[in-house]
């Protein structure tokens, strides 16, 4: 077994792997470590939704080039990626305001978005053509396997315990490297407590559904996703929406709730998501949760009941900036995106770490 590589990448998430693929990418001699037997964290417990037209300034560079790359990648690892599209609904005058100064996607009237999905109470809407949705329970074991074909080595059930200078130590022997990049999202405050501890960085637990579907050809995002996402947050209508949430739905507010739909055909409409950001993400879920989240469902496509096959909770790293960067020590690297951020930056980030340490 070869224990001598040019890169060592710790974590099988979607930012490990494009770590790993930009390693690969340059022909460099490329190994990825991780302590669960297949990719099974955050990555694969979200909703899969690529949410590119989400974010401005740098992050909307980064999220540009990640659609590039899952375009390609896809493919050639043989998984599921629809280039449909996000349709943002509005059922209030504010959410509409913040979508008109958005200016990131196609305004639509109420016909409009009532003829793209089954939706009720909306007032109108917009379509965000550069988003795109994958299948995250069959994306990232695909990616891996299609990795692994192409040369980049991977050792599963292997725990990172630690790292010095050209040398990785793990639950299986050391491994030589000449750079190491720890991409461990939430367990960075496990393995780097004062580096995490600097950059501000916490754990996000998040509450998900998955019910059966209801016939939606786009991941569909409302008012409460708008209080999240910084393409909404800088318009001038986000105060007048924030604030009339905080007076007629703190519930919302206080389970940090951004209601995200996203349909998988053969697997149901996954339906998130309750955020909340602390140092001990408890395991135990609060049935509240999951009542608002059943409810602001239920309310959105019409329907008195909701078919709800499977519940769960994700943690991943809560970032300030969603977006992380650091040295750890010589050649060994921390590298992060937000839990909402991952998915539709982390390809990208990858490619902006490997070209900060082997150049352009």
């Amino acid at each position: 077994m070869n224990n001598a590589y040019d890169v060592a990448v710790v974590g099988a998430g979607i930012v490990g792997l494009g770590h790993a693929a930009a390693a690969h990418a340059r022909g460099l001699r490329t190994v990825v470590v991780e302590r669960s037997p297949r990719a099974r964290g955050a990555t694969v417990l979200g909703s899969g939704h690529v949410g590119t037209t989400l974010h401005v300034d740098a992050h909307r560079a980064l999220a540009a080039r990640t659609r590039e790359l899952f375009l390609s990648y896809a493919p050639r690892a043989r998984f599921w990626l629809a280039r449909r599209g996000t349709l943002a609904v509005a059922t209030a005058d504010d959410e509409l305001e913040v979508l008109r100064g958005a200016g990131a996607g196609r305004i639509l009237s109420e016909r409009e978005v009532t003829d793209l999905a089954p939706v009720a109470g909306a007032i109108g809407g917009a379509l965000y053509r550069d988003d795109m949705q994958l299948n995250p329970r069959e994306m990232a074991p695909a990616f891996a396997a299609w990795l692994a074909t192409e040369g980049v080595d991977f050792r599963w059930r292997t725990t990172a315990l630690g790292a010095d200078p050209g040398s990785l130590a793990t639950s299986r022997g050391d491994i030589r490297a000449d750079n190491i990049v720890f991409c461990i999202g939430a367990d960075l405050e496990s393995l780097w407590p004062d580096l995490a501890a600097r950059h501000g960085v916490r754990r996000r637990a998040t509450d998900m559904m998955l019910a059966t579907g209801v016939g939606l050809e786009f991941p569909v995002i409302t008012g409460s996703t708008m209080l999240r996402h910084e393409v909404f947050r800088e318009t001038p209508a986000h105060a007048d929406l924030l604030s009339r949430f905080e007076r007629e739905r703190p519930d919302i507010i206080d389970l940090g709730v951004g209601q995200t739909y996203a349909e998988v055909s053969g697997l149901g409409v996954l339906i998130g998501a309750a955020h909340r950001d602390e140092d001990d993400a408890w395991p135990f879920q609060e049935e509240v949760a999951f009542d608002v989240l059943s409810r602001e469902a239920r309310r959105l496509f019409g329907q008195k009941r909701l078919d709800v096959r499977q519940r769960w909770r994700a943690v991943a790293a809560a970032v300030p900036g969603d977006t992380l960067r650091a040295r750890a020590g010589d050649g060994i690297h921390v590298s992060a995106a937000g839990g909402d951020s991952a998915m539709s930056m982390g390809l990208a980030l990858g490619e902006t770490v490997l070209a900060d340490l082997y150049g352009p």
